[in-house]
């Protein structure tokens, strides 16, 4: 154990000497995440809410067929503009959100007790677009509405006859478990974080020295290998879990800075939160550094390594890519995979739910098992004579 405190010392020094790598582990990993990630939320949110306030504006062809409407319109927030030469061409171009056409059969229609119809144009494709038609739907439905309403009761008929069935709608969500929705790619950037901030060192003591010829005489030392590589990895995992406190930290302080409040929802990063997410993550730290140890390894330059170690950057984004293209209901036996339990146990904290004694049991014993194995599998290839030969 002497040994391996000896050579923690060693990598942990080296690496705080060398400012770039200090930076981008400690501070573009662990900052640049949650600073992109919670402004461009802010911006979205008040972008939203700007629309979802200011009036309509919204061109309508045909205006001149449907007085009473265009005058419900103009009272309920939507100002109506004159209509425009190929609506269609508009949409497209993203020069208006939407149109109303009006056709002229529509006074006739609606005289005559028929059914009266309005076309809407718009582009779904255009998420610009989402808000101002959702909130036109609203108004144009609440017409139609108040108007069927005074029809059976012209014709001597209650309102309730034409509507057998009501649906009282009760939302069991709570404002922080309608959080998730927001935070859904919080795990990703967590775990992301801890694989990050311990590569640059991982590269560094293994595939590094190889190119610069200091690992043969290290292993030249009166010293076991198991010795040295303890000693690395505990580098490596003392540098990645600094940038994923860092990380917890970044969130913690810039969740309140967003306006979650106005769209009903609540954000809890406080210790506790952090607490439980360092320590869930523990083994998948050491798996993540045990698999970029093992990968530098077989690299005969910190360049190649470098190339290696960017394709093992993807699988902190595969639980999240496999959850949003298919959502799942979380079950106990996923909490025994690791990165998937991580994410699964995130996404409850971020949504106040708790974790369950066993969920955390499973997710930190599989985490560790599987951690062994691979430190079982790098510390085999540390033994290996041809680790030593320099490119």
């Amino acid at each position: 154990m002497k040994a391996a405190w000896v050579v923690f010392l060693k990598e942990v020094m080296e690496n705080l000497r060398d400012r770039r790598t200090v930076t981008n582990a400690l501070l573009m990993a662990p900052l640049l995440g949650p600073l992109l990630f919670v402004g461009l939320t802010s911006i979205v949110i008040s972008k939203e809410l700007e629309k979802s306030e200011q009036a309509l504006s919204v061109p309508v062809i045909g205006a001149e067929h449907a007085p009473n409407l265009v005058a419900f319109l103009g009272q309920n927030g939507v100002r109506v503009k004159p209509a425009i030469d190929n609506p269609e061409a508009a949409i497209i171009a993203q020069d208006v959100d939407m149109v109303l056409r009006i056709p002229a059969g529509y006074g006739e229609a609606w005289s005559a007790g028929r059914t009266a119809q309005v076309e809407l144009l718009f582009d779904s494709s255009q998420r610009e677009s989402g808000t101002p038609v959702a909130r036109l739907r609203g108004v144009l439905s609440r017409y139609a509405s108040q108007n069927s309403t005074m029809r059976l009761l012209a014709r001597g008929l209650a309102p309730s006859v034409a509507m057998p069935l009501a649906v009282a709608e009760r939302d069991q969500s709570t404002p922080q478990s309608r959080s998730g929705l927001l935070f859904a790619m919080l795990p990703y950037f967590l775990i992301l974080s801890s694989f990050m901030g311990g590569m640059y060192l991982a590269i560094d003591t293994t595939a590094g020295e190889r190119e610069r010829q200091s690992l043969e005489p290290l292993f030249a030392n009166p010293v076991t290998r198991s010795a040295i590589l303890t000693g690395k990895l505990a580098a490596t995992c003392t540098f990645a879990m600094a940038s994923l406190a860092l990380s917890v930290i970044a969130f913690g302080l810039a969740g309140p800075l967003i306006p979650s409040g106005k769209i009903g929802m609540v954000l809890d990063f406080g210790p506790t939160f952090a607490v439980t997410v360092l320590v869930m993550m523990l083994p998948l730290v050491l798996l993540a550094s045990c698999l970029q140890t093992l990968i530098a390894a077989f690299a005969k330059s910190y360049r190649e390594a470098q190339t290696y170690l960017s394709v093992l950057l993807l699988i902190p984004a595969l639980p999240s890519m496999m959850l949003v293209v298919s959502p799942i209901k979380a079950k106990l036996w996923m909490y025994a995979v690791p990165l998937l339990s991580q994410h699964l146990a995130i996404t409850r904290l971020v949504r106040a739910e708790g974790i369950e004694p066993a969920q955390l049991g499973l997710c930190l014993a599989s985490g560790f098992v599987v951690a062994l194995v691979a430190w079982a599998v790098t510390a085999r290839v540390y033994r290996s004579e041809r680790l030593a030969i320099s490119g």
